[in-house]
């Protein structure tokens, strides 16, 4: 069901971005709009892993500021559910921050790094930090990271040309005398309803790594207490470096106060997930 989800909040993204070029620029509108698309797709395939890992100063785990056994005890668990969930050792990371998160990133598996906050390292047991663990890990698996970025590029892209098309005219529009104020209301509701697009594919995602996480771990229970700690501890601990761009890659997001709305969340609420693990503990 989330793949299912998934897929159909994707064709609603690409559809959006066809109907921005289509309408402002026609079949040449159309294809410089999946060309840009391409383009941005590619950068963020090849290159976005490396730019959230030094935005929030991670540092391989042999080189962070941490006691050896605080770097053995991550390193243990980690290569243990990487055993269990059948895939390759992950590059491990240490983020020098007292907010306890965590996040994963890497093109594929082949290719991926798991980062964990020293405040994480601190706050919870081994039990409930092989829940966290599991989780991120589940994100690679399910190859999420790459879903995420492909998501937030296309986004990006419908929010590039609208802004463009605001500054340029409206090409075809213009030419053919269409109706301003179609355009106008294109120009402002396209980016909006891009985000929540780009949202609602993060809280499903979010929601298929927590069931993966407790299948690899077999805790569900221990990430549900972990969700519950770490919600808490970003009220207490709001990341000061957090970027709005990266929110959706923690296990909760990074920014403390509650949110107002629940549409522009890029997590589902912890409350829901947490009930969510509980009956998945039943069946287990």
């Amino acid at each position: 069901m989330n793949s299912f989800k998934t897929f159909f909040l994707f064709t609603l993204l690409t559809l959006l971005l066809v109907a921005i070029g289509g309408y402002f620029g026609g079949q040449q509108g159309m294809i410089f709009a999946f060309v840009f698309a391409g383009l941005l797709n590619f950068f963020a395939y090849w290159f976005s892993d490396k730019m959230a890992l030094a935005m929030y100063g991670a540092k391989k785990v042999e080189e962070a500021d941490l006691p050896q056994t605080e770097k053995d005890r991550l390193v243990r668990i980690t290569r243990e559910l990487a055993q269990s969930a059948r895939l390759p050792m992950p590059k491990v990371y240490v983020i020098p921050s007292p907010q306890p998160n965590a996040f994963a990133t890497g093109r594929n598996p082949e290719h991926a790094s798991v980062a964990a906050t020293k405040g994480i390292l601190q706050l919870l047991s081994d039990d409930e930090l092989a829940g966290v663990m599991a989780h991120e890990l589940a994100h690679v698996k399910n190859r999420d990271i790459l879903i995420a970025s492909v998501a937030a590029t296309i986004a990006g892209a419908i929010m590039i040309l609208s802004r463009s098309a605001m500054f340029f005219g409206g090409g075809r529009d213009n030419n053919r005398g269409g109706n301003p104020i179609v355009m106008i209301l294109l120009l402002i509701l396209a980016p909006i309803a891009a985000m929540l697009v780009q949202m609602a594919i993060s809280r499903q995602r979010e929601f298929g790594a927590d069931e993966g996480g407790a299948r690899i771990s077999h805790k569900p229970l221990a990430l549900a207490e972990a969700l519950k700690k770490l919600h808490s501890g970003v009220q207490r601990l709001p990341m000061q470096n957090a970027n709005p761009a990266t929110a959706h890659m923690f296990i909760v997001a990074p920014f403390s106060g509650k949110q107002a709305l629940r549409l522009f969340s890029t997590h589902p609420p912890v409350e829901e997930r947490i009930a969510r693990l509980y009956e998945l503990a039943k069946h287990m």
